[in-house]
């Protein structure tokens, strides 16, 4: 299974992937579990979050440009409010 991607992008790689255009989710405190039936990728604008698989947990904060694999199951738990920029690539 591939496994979840962190990474921080510069200002200049973010304007050339086109991120800032794209559409942004928000999500309260809470806590839930998520299966990915496509790959995601996305930039946290805000929050902090934690998301358990079988390979271990991810802590994740603003800033983050995060990619998740497709068939991936986990466990969101939102510790502060979360907007991120989120995309499906083909």
């Amino acid at each position: 299974m591939a496994k979840v991607e962190i990474e921080r992008l510069s200002e200049a790689e973010i304007k050339d992937r086109g991120i800032r255009e794209w559409p942004v989710w928000e999500k309260e405190i809470s806590q839930f579990d998520w299966y990915y039936d496509n790959p995601e990728e996305c930039l946290l604008i805000e929050g902090e979050v934690e998301v358990t698989t079988s390979q271990g947990t991810y802590h994740l904060k603003a800033g983050d440009y995060v990619t998740f694999p497709k068939g991936l199951r986990c466990q969101w738990k939102i510790k502060q409010p979360v907007r991120k920029y989120f995309n499906f690539p083909e």
